[in-house]
């Protein structure tokens, strides 16, 4: 609890991503900063926890790829398609 009185009753406040509490009836000059809200994000803007789930889901794809010659297949061209979108010339 920190610095928080036991048995007060706090107003809960969010500025932006920080949470803050102060007693009810006090001023709100004397709010403590009680937490944030995580959201981590990856560098093009999606939450981290559906970049996870995609990575995942794409070694799920290879493992079974292995087994599955029409899924290796398709791998194989977007791997292709890949690799030549990325040799562009300048």
């Amino acid at each position: 609890m920190g610095s928080l009185k036991p048995g007060a009753t706090y107003v809960y406040e969010r500025d932006k991503d920080t949470v803050y509490a102060r007693e009810i009836g006090a001023d709100p000059s004397t709010r403590k900063e009680i937490g944030y809200n995580f959201d981590p994000r990856t560098s093009d803007g999606r939450p981290l926890f559906d970049h996870m789930k995609e990575s995942q889901m794409w070694g799920e794809i290879h493992r079974e790829a292995r087994t599955n010659i029409a899924l290796q297949k398709a791998l194989d061209r977007a791997i292709m398609i890949y690799r030549l979108s990325k040799d562009k010339p300048l």
